[in-house]
C-alpha cells in the first residue's frame, strides 16, 4: 500500500493530510501551529501526528507554503543586483539600489535595437558582486529574443558563480518593468527557497521517507523541485490556490466558489471545471506588480485570529491579528488567573492596543534599532503575558499605544486578545482550547457595551458571517457598486442574492458559520469532511498545469508569403514557409508541455494537452496570417 502526504504551512496553522493512493481516500490528518520565522519546526510538528509506519510508505510529498509571500512582504529576502538592457525610460521605482541600465534590447520582432554594452555590465558586476547573493537580468522585448539576457547570464556565471535570473525565463507577457521586478524578486528568494527545500528533504530522509517532493504554485498547479528551486516566486500565494484545489477535492465538485477562513484573513476565489480563476494582470506582492500568474482572489482582513476590540461602545474586528485568549490560557501558566483580575483602563485611552482584554509577550525575533522609549517598554515585556495596566503600574504612567504598535510591527512582541475564535468558544461551537478564558474576556467587553457575553458573541458571529457573504458577492459581481451589494446582503431591500454555484467553506471551525451565511444569501453552502485541513489536501491534489504561448509572424509585411519568425519561450527561430513554422510551433509546444510534466513526475499517459490557435489578418488578406498565437495547455494528473 502506498500513500501521499500533503502539507500546508499557513499563517496560523500548518496542516498535514495523508491520502491512500489506491482510492485517493483520506487516511488521517493533523494540525500544528505554524512557527516563525523557521517554518520547519511547525511542519515537523504537523508530520509528528502521522503514524511513522504510514510515513515510510509515502511515495509523494506535496507542499504549499507562505514562505515566499512572507519573505517579500517582510522584505527579508537576500540582496540582489538588477541589470536592465534596452529601454532606459522607465520612470518607476525599483526594489533595489544596486541597478544599472545599459544599451541593448530588442524590438517587438526580436531585432536588436542597440548592441549590448557588455563591458558596462562587467564593470558593474565586479563592483557589486561581493554585496549581493544573486543577479537579475531583464532585456527590452526579451520575450521576442532573449539573446542579450543569455549573454549577460553567461558572463555573470563565469565571473561570480552566483545565481542569475532572466526575465524571459519567468514570463512571456509584454511588460518590461513588471518582468524586471519579477526577475528581481525571484532572485531574492533563491537562497530562501533552497534552504527551505533542503531542510524538507533532510526531514524526509530522517523519517525514512523515500518519496518524490513537489510544490504547489500560485495558479493551482504543481511544480517539480528543480523548477521550485529555480522559480520560487511562483509559489507566492500558494495557500489560496491550495484552498481552491482542496475544496474541489474534498467536496468532489469541480465548479464552485470557495471561502477560506484563515487566522489572519478570509479569502474568496472560484474554480470553473477544475480550472482556477486567474488574475490577468499577475500577482501583486508587497506592493510590487509582477508577471506571476496567480489565482484571482478577494481578501478581507478578518480571520479567526482577528482582534476584537471596543471604543465608544462600538465593536471592531481586526485588522490586526492576535493570539486568541483561549489559546493563550493553554500556552501560558497563570494566564487564566490574570483574566480573572482584569483592570479596565480609562475608556478615553481605548484604541486597538489599549484594551482590557489585550496582553503582550516577548518574541524571539532579532532586536533591531530601537528608540529609548521603545527599549523602556520592551524591557517590561517578558515571556509571560503582561497587560496595559501591568505596564502602566511599573512605568508609573501609561505606555504609548504608538510604541506598542511599533514593537508589534518590528515583531518584537506578540499581542494576545479577544478574537472570533474566542467567540465560538463562548458559544460552545468550537472547543479546541480553553473556553473559560474566552468567556472571561467576553464578559469584560460585554459589560463595557451594556450587554451579556452570549448576546455579544452571537452578534459578533453574525457579523463575521455577514463579512464572508459580502466578500463572496463582491467577488462574484465584479464592477458592481459595493455599497449596493452591501445593502442587499444587509436586507435593506426585499430581495436576496441567489448564488448558482455551490459555495464551499474551508478552515478550522467553519461549520459554525454555515447557517449564518445562508441567512444572508441563497446558496448551497457546503462544509466538506476534513475542511479544517483543506489546504493540505489542495497541496496534494493540484494538477500539473503548463501554459505555453508561441507566436508566428512574417519577417516582412512587404513579402508576407515567405520567411516567418517563431517566438517561443526558448527564443526566436526563422522558417522559410508558414507551414514549416506552424508545424514546428505545434510540435515544440507539445514537447515543452510533456517535458515539464515529466519533470513533475507525471507520466505522459496522464497528460492531456489542448491547443488553441488565434489568427489575426485584415479583411481581404490573401496571405498567411499576419500573426498567429498558439496556446498549449497541458494538464497532468498526479
Amino acid at each position: 500500500m502506498q500513500y501521499s502526504l500533503g502539507i500546508d504551512a499557513g499563517g496560523t496553522y500548518t496542516d498535514a493530510i495523508l491520502v491512500r493512493d489506491s482510492n485517493r481516500s483520506v487516511v488521517t490528518s493533523n494540525k500544528a501551529l505554524t512557527t516563525y520565522p523557521d517554518l520547519i519546526e511547525g511542519i515537523q510538528n504537523a508530520i509528528d501526528g502521522i503514524d511513522e509506519e504510514y510515513l515510510k510508505k509515502v511515495k509523494l510529498v506535496s507542499l504549499s507554503t507562505t514562505l515566499a509571500t512572507n519573505t517579500v512582504l517582510e522584505d527579508t529576502g537576500y540582496p540582489v543586483a538588477l541589470i536592465l538592457a534596452g529601454d532606459h525610460n522607465i520612470e518607476k521605482d525599483f526594489p533595489t539600489n544596486d541597478i544599472i541600465f545599459v544599451s541593448g534590447g530588442h524590438d517587438h520582432m526580436g531585432e536588436e535595437m542597440a548592441p549590448l554594452d557588455i563591458e558596462a555590465v562587467k564593470n558593474f558586476v565586479l563592483r557589486v558582486k561581493d554585496n549581493v547573493s544573486a543577479f537579475a537580468v531583464s532585456g527590452h522585448f526579451s520575450i521576442r529574443n532573449p539573446e542579450h539576457e543569455l549573454r549577460v547570464k553567461e558572463m555573470i556565471t563565469k565571473l561570480t558563480g552566483k545565481p542569475v535570473v532572466c526575465g524571459h525565463e519567468l514570463s512571456q507577457d509584454i511588460g518590461a518593468y513588471e518582468r524586471s521586478v519579477t526577475a528581481y524578486l525571484n532572485a531574492q528568494l533563491l537562497p530562501v527557497g533552497k534552504h527551505f527545500i533542503n531542510a524538507i528533504i533532510s526531514e524526509m530522509k530522517r523519517r525514512q521517507m523515500d518519496a518524490r517532493l513537489i510544490m504547489l504554485k500560485c495558479d493551482g498547479s504543481v511544480v517539480g523541485i528543480r523548477d521550485a528551486l529555480e522559480r520560487p516566486i511562483e509559489t507566492i500565494f500558494s495557500g489560496p490556490a491550495a484552498s481552491l484545489i482542496g475544496a474541489s477535492y474534498l467536496s468532489d465538485i469541480d465548479t464552485c466558489a470557495v471561502i477560506d477562513v484563515g487566522g489572519t484573513s478570509t479569502d474568496v476565489s472560484m474554480l470553473c471545471e477544475n480550472v482556477p480563476d486567474l488574475s490577468e494582470a499577475g500577482a501583486i506582492v508587497g506592493g510590487w506588480q509582477t508577471k506571476v500568474k496567480a489565482i484571482h482572489m478577494e481578501t478581507s482582513a478578518m480571520g479567526g485570529d482577528s482582534h476584537i476590540w471596543t471604543k465608544d461602545k462600538n465593536m471592531y474586528i481586526g485588522p490586526r491579528r492576535v493570539e486568541p485568549l483561549c489559546l493563550a490560557a493553554v500556552k501560558y501558566k497563570g494566564f487564566l488567573e490574570k483574566l480573572k483580575r482584569i483592570v479596565v483602563p480609562s475608556r478615553r485611552l481605548f484604541d486597538e492596543n489599549i484594551q482590557p482584554t489585550k496582553f503582550f509577550v516577548r518574541t524571539n525575533h532579532e532586536i533591531v534599532e530601537l528608540t529609548e522609549n521603545e527599549e523602556m517598554v520592551l524591557s517590561l515585556i517578558g515571556i509571560d503575558p503582561v497587560s496595559f495596566d501591568d505596564m502602566s503600574t511599573r512605568l508609573k504612567k501609561p505606555p504609548s499605544s504608538f510604541i506598542l504598535s511599533s514593537l508589534i510591527k518590528k515583531r518584537l512582541i506578540q499581542a494576545i486578545g479577544f478574537t472570533p475564535t474566542d467567540v465560538l468558544h463562548v458559544l460552545g461551537e468550537y472547543n479546541e482550547w480553553n473556553s473559560e478564558a474566552s468567556k472571561l474576556g467576553a464578559d469584560v467587553i460585554a459589560k463595557l457595551n451594556n450587554t451579556g457575553k452570549y448576546e455579544l458573541s452571537a452578534s459578533l458571529k453574525k457579523r463575521f458571517a455577514r463579512n464572508m457573504s459580502l466578500e463572496l458577492m463582491s467577488y462574484i459581481l465584479p464592477g458592481v457598486d459595493r455599497s449596493g451589494i452591501e445593502k442587499i446582503v444587509d436586507g435593506k431591500f426585499k430581495a436576496k442574492f441567489d448564488v448558482e454555484i455551490p459555495v464551499i467553506l474551508l478552515g478550522g471551525p467553519v461549520i459554525a458559520y454555515k447557517d449564518d451565511v445562508r441567512s444572508f444569501i441563497n446558496a448551497d453552502v457546503i462544509v466538506p469532511d476534513h475542511a479544517e485541513v483543506g489546504n493540505a489536501a489542495g497541496a496534494l491534489f493540484g494538477k500539473g498545469i503548463k501554459r505555453i504561448e508561441i507566436m508566428i509572424k512574417p519577417v516582412s509585411l512587404n513579402d508576407p508569403d515567405r520567411d516567418f519568425f517563431v517566438f517561443s519561450p526558448d527564443g526566436r527561430l526563422k522558417f522559410d514557409t508558414y507551414v514549416q513554422a506552424l508545424t514546428f510551433a505545434n510540435d515544440h509546444g507539445r514537447s515543452m508541455a510533456y517535458s515539464y510534466m515529466s519533470e513533475c513526475g507525471i507520466r505522459e499517459s496522464n497528460v492531456n494537452v489542448t491547443v488553441t490557435e488565434k489568427h489575426v489578418s485584415p479583411e481581404g488578406w490573401h496571405h498567411p496570417p499576419m500573426e498567429s498565437k498558439i496556446t498549449f495547455v497541458g494538464v497532468g494528473i498526479i
